[in-house]
């Protein structure tokens, strides 16, 4: 089985076995200059076992809507010789929650709610093991969760959770506490060059004790905890798996994430959760594609 994440500069395929592990792994950039549903053949192309027409393909998407990865989609659904299945709108949370579920963190679970923050803010919730996309499928779209009474133009364009707690929002208010004239060690590992800064730069600051840079991460948390509780409030699930930057980041944010869920949830709720951080890193969403898509056409 074969499955793609479609992120917003490159595509990710893997070739999995029916035991879970990846058999093979291909990247592909999206060329915004030329045909950039391309790249989804050309990451598949790149696998030990190529696409064959009895090889089922699923799907996830990170900006699911954006022309770009539309356009992919188009492609697929009409070049792909074998069976070819889009895990949902917001297909990136509910297909690493079915991966971690299958051979990751939440093994066995039936159970799960899946959080992530990295490029952007996603999450999955199985219910029963099956994904939960709802109505419209759109669902759970985390990114728009309402964290922040304050309005602002960035929450509108792409949701307060979103802008609070993935890679640019992190990198924005450790900018906007140094134009204020905090003092970072960020600043002057960059040169002064503020465009220059990324996550990396945050998480290495504070990891080193800048005072400034650890203050933005503290914030980071109690987005992350606050978004955390409110979807163990909706889900009821048997485990929550934190992913993206609170698995790979996790000695900077897992405590204080856990804290602020403990924080917010009733006893009843929290007691017998089971909180464990992501096992599949940058490929869940990709094995989690191939697995409902094999499950749709087994």
């Amino acid at each position: 089985m074969f499955g793609l994440e479609l992120r917003d500069l490159a595509v990710l395929a893997v070739a999995v076995d029916d035991d879970g592990r990846v058999v093979s792994r291909a990247e592909a950039p999206i060329d915004s200059s030329g045909r950039a549903e391309d790249a989804a053949f050309e990451a598949l192309g790149k696998l030990v076992d190529p696409p064959r027409s009895t090889t089922v393909l699923g799907v996830a998407a990170q900006s699911p809507e954006s022309p770009v990865c539309q356009a992919m989609i188009r492609a697929l659904a009409t070049r792909y010789a074998g069976p070819f299945v889009q895990t949902g709108a917001d297909g990136a949370g509910g297909a690493a929650a079915a991966a971690e579920a299958w051979v990751g963190a939440a093994r066995g679970a039936r159970h799960v709610a899946f959080l992530s923050a990295a490029e952007h803010a996603t999450a999955g919730i199985l219910r029963d093991g099956e994904p939960m996309f709802g109505a419209h499928r759109r669902a759970p779209a985390v990114s728009w969760l309402a964290l922040n009474p304050v309005e602002r133009e960035d929450y509108r364009k792409i949701g307060c959770f979103e802008a609070e707690v993935a890679s640019a929002g992190i990198v924005r208010r450790l900018v906007w506490r140094v134009k204020t004239g905090d003092h970072s060690s960020v600043h002057d590992a960059v040169g002064g060059h503020l465009s220059a800064i990324t996550s990396d730069h945050v998480l290495a600051a504070a990891r080193e004790g800048d005072g400034v840079a650890i203050s933005v991460m503290r914030d980071t948390a109690k987005y992350l905890g606050m978004a955390a509780a409110n979807l163990v409030l909706v889900a009821d699930p048997e485990i929550l798996v934190l992913g993206g930057i609170m698995a790979s980041a996790a000695d900077l944010l897992v405590d204080s994430v856990r804290s602020e869920i403990a924080r917010r949830l009733p006893p009843a709720m929290l007691e017998p959760l089971k909180i464990a951080t992501a096992a599949l890193g940058d490929d869940a969403a990709a094995i989690g594609a191939a697995r409902l898509a094999a499950a749709a056409h087994p």
